[in-house]
């Protein structure tokens, strides 16, 4: 995911980006990588100090952003770069201007290596540590913590978005080239599906993580058995 990250800095689009407010943070793909890099960090100092309940449940809340905010990008992400790329890649403000022989600027594109990193990894490295190694999360952590977090983050970043647009002159995404009316449409939406998606993830998860059944999951914590579904 760093690599990813890292790699946006030999691209043309680099430069153009970083003069902007909010450089590359004003795209939700790069505050998920942030969120999912800052949650595969905090797993990592579990492992380190797993008698840590401070650590255990700091990693538990940022589950409850970075898995659904990375699969809510991937799912999006994946489906308009497919069916129709303009409405998710802005035009590519590093060519010349537009010809008559090319009427159009081409779509701003990163290297297939680099798009997996940003686009796939996080969602497939932390569905993989959910199920592998967590815990599911209880019923009343999914129906009242999961929407306030989903609601506030939404709200978060509308704002931070909207902001940074008013200074740059448009949105990192084309799809909201819209009236306002239809941008709330769009956060809404978005943060529902967040929602929703973390709901059903956690309802595929068994209780305990796969490869333990209750006995080896309580021995391998120390007999420490979860409460409320935290780790």
């Amino acid at each position: 995911m760093a690599w990813g990250y890292l790699g946006l800095n030999s691209l043309p689009l680099d430069a153009w980006i970083k003069k902007q407010k909010g450089g590359h943070f004003q795209y939700l793909t790069i505050q998920g990588l942030a969120i999912a890099w800052l949650t595969m960090m905090a797993s990592l100092a579990c492992d380190l100090f797993p008698s840590n309940s401070g650590i255990r449940r700091f990693k538990r809340a940022l589950f409850m952003i970075a898995l659904p905010l990375a699969v809510v990008i991937s799912t999006i992400y994946w489906t308009l770069i497919t069916l129709l790329p303009s409405l998710i890649l802005q035009a590519d403000q590093t060519q010349s201007e537009p010809t008559s022989a090319a009427p159009e600027l081409s779509l701003m594109r990163i290297p297939l290596r680099v798009d997996l990193a940003l686009h796939a990894t996080p969602a497939l490295t932390l569905l993989a540590n959910f199920f592998l190694f967590e815990t599911r999360y209880s019923i009343a952590e999914t129906k009242y913590p999961a929407a306030i977090v989903t609601t506030l983050y939404g709200i978060f970043y509308a704002l931070w978005v909207e902001y940074c647009a008013k200074h740059n002159g448009h949105f990192p995404y084309p799809f909201l080239e819209h009236p306002l009316r239809g941008r709330l449409l769009v956060y809404s939406g978005a943060s529902l599906l967040a929602l929703l998606s973390f709901r059903a993830i956690n309802s595929m998860h068994p209780r305990y993580p796969y490869p333990l059944t209750q006995e080896k999951f309580v021995e391998k914590e120390g007999g420490h058995t979860p409460q409320n579904g935290w780790r």
